[in-house]
């Protein structure tokens, strides 16, 4: 089951297109700077367990959660809106790039392959980086957060009437292989080794 053999490539970002793992522990160190440094660290644990979730689930984890308090969505989104902006400072920055992934993303739409991301990262932070790092003219669409990725995957399987059996979402989370499996389409696991027992796995696109 290699990816050149389906039609359809759902692509997830962090971690898969970018290394962006480090820098986004930045951002949530760097916004929740004024609470207690282990709690913070308790949010990284979970933020590196669930590298398919967006940052508004995992905010409200931290407060819901870890610091047993109540939120509101507005408190939310202001930390969402300042993680956000550490973020566009930071990605942008074409040595974060797996370079191999994007060889291979190049090599698939030259060859005619229609493909999408389906990411955690938020919507238009993630398009604007796609377009300053010069790879969004890769992608059909380009899809993230707060619409969780599951709906996104079934968004974009039924915006574009495709087949299930003709799509593969490639990822490196546990959250992916879920998206994939809810929805009926193929998973690939990339760059996790502990997505090897879930079946098919690349170690290297080249």
């Amino acid at each position: 089951m290699k990816p050149s053999n389906f039609k359809f490539i759902l692509w997830d970002f962090d971690g898969v297109i970018i290394e962006s793992n480090s820098v986004r522990e930045q951002g949530f160190r760097e916004v929740l700077k004024q609470y207690p440094t282990k709690q913070v660290e308790e949010l990284i644990d979970f933020h590196n367990a669930n590298g398919g979730w967006s940052r508004y689930v995992k905010f409200r984890y931290f407060f819901e959660k870890i610091r047993k308090e109540p939120t509101t969505d507005e408190q939310i989104n202001e930390l969402a809106g300042q993680f956000s902006s550490i973020m566009k400072d930071l990605l942008v920055n074409p040595e974060l790039l797996i370079a191999e992934t994007v060889a291979f993303i190049e090599e698939m739409y030259n060859s005619g392959k229609e493909m999408h991301i389906v990411s955690g990262s938020d919507s238009n932070e993630l398009r604007g980086l796609c377009s300053a790092l010069k790879i969004d003219h890769f992608f059909k669409s380009i899809n993230g957060s707060p619409t969780p990725k599951n709906l996104l995957v079934k968004e974009v399987v039924e915006l574009n009437q495709y087949l299930k059996e003709n799509i593969v979402l490639i990822g490196d989370s546990i959250n992916d292989y879920d998206a994939a499996k809810v929805n009926g389409i193929s998973f690939i696991g990339f760059n996790n080794e502990l997505l090897i027992q879930k079946g098919v796995y690349i170690k290297k696109f080249s």
